[in-house]
């Protein structure tokens, strides 16, 4: 795992102990908490058309910046409550995409894989 990852990891454990918020931090409640947190994520796009969504202005990517930040802690968080490191499985995970999702059949479409 790579040392930002630990590294932030650590200071996450550091920031719950030292408020005694682990009895909290189950991975149900974590798993719970990173959804909502994407919730608030996706708000900020709630209403916006495609193009909108793709040039927001630099106030409102501040403010997704932190959701995105939030989503991205509590999913370290979790990873380092059940023993998963998020690098490993994020390989792993795209190298099952290439798999599932081959070029020559992919390509151009959004089709699930299920659906070629």
């Amino acid at each position: 795992m790579s040392a930002e990852i630990l590294e932030l990891q650590a200071s996450l454990r550091a920031f719950a102990s030292e408020r005694e918020w682990d009895q909290f931090h189950s991975p149900k409640n974590l798993a719970a908490a990173l959804s909502v947190e994407a919730a608030e994520l996706l708000e900020h796009f709630q209403w916006l058309t495609e193009d909108q969504s793709r040039s927001v202005p630099d106030d409102k990517r501040e403010a997704i910046a932190e959701e995105v930040a939030d989503v991205f802690l509590y999913l370290l968080q979790l990873a380092d409550k059940l023993g998963i490191d998020p690098v490993q499985a994020a390989q792993k995970k795209m190298q099952t995409n290439t798999i599932k999702y081959p070029v020559e059949r992919a390509k151009g479409t959004s089709k699930k894989y299920s659906e070629f």
